[in-house]
């Protein structure tokens, strides 16, 4: 039998990932409605690491709405009062160093956590896992592109992770969100050549 509380962070999360393929601001909120409830499920499963990354997502989808929807960015070429709209971009080398080097400290970081600290019986995957969504969801608020390839790894890993636990219905959502973010890094990527 599918669990209520699963099947509706299931529908708000596909109806938020849509939002932020096409750029729509509403999809943090979705965000912020899909990660409360996934954070339930996850804890029910031991899932800890999961869970609290669900929090996160709902401190870090409050900051992303408002990065859509006010964050502006500095054009190197104007006066640094002048600013434009945040819009879709890569990061720089030393940007792209400091991201791996973030995710790279917060994996074992959170693995030794989830090890010491619960009963979870998946820590170094759910530890892998976290810190690469955190580092996704980071991206996804700042409109760099490589979010959608962090997301396209993260989605892949928590696919198996989700069949080990038995999770069946995110398994397919986390399915889905990879094809998504395949997607998502095209429909980006057109928008930025425009």
């Amino acid at each position: 039998m599918i669990n209520p509380v699963e099947l509706a962070g299931f529908l708000l999360s596909l109806a938020m990932v849509y939002c932020n393929i096409k750029e729509i601001h509403w999809g943090w909120p979705l965000a912020i409605l899909s990660s409360a409830l996934y954070s339930a499920v996850f804890w029910e499963n031991q899932l800890y690491g999961e869970s609290i990354l669900q929090l996160m997502f709902i401190l870090m989808a409050a900051w992303g709405w408002h990065q859509w929807r006010q964050g502006e960015v500095a054009t190197p070429s104007q006066a640094p009062t002048t600013s434009m709209p945040l819009a879709i971009s890569w990061l720089e080398k030393p940007e792209r160093f400091k991201v791996l080097a973030a995710t790279l400290v917060a994996w074992p970081a959170l693995t030794y956590f989830l090890d010491h600290f619960t009963d979870s019986d998946v820590a170094p995957w759910d530890g892998l896992v976290t810190a690469m969504s955190l580092t996704a969801q980071y991206l996804l608020g700042r409109k760099k592109m490589e979010n959608w390839g962090v997301w396209i790894l993260v989605n892949l890993l928590t696919v198996g992770l989700m069949v080990w636990k038995s999770l069946w219905l995110t398994a397919v959502l986390y399915g889905i969100f990879a094809i998504l973010s395949i997607v998502g890094w095209r429909t980006w990527r057109a928008k930025q050549s425009v």
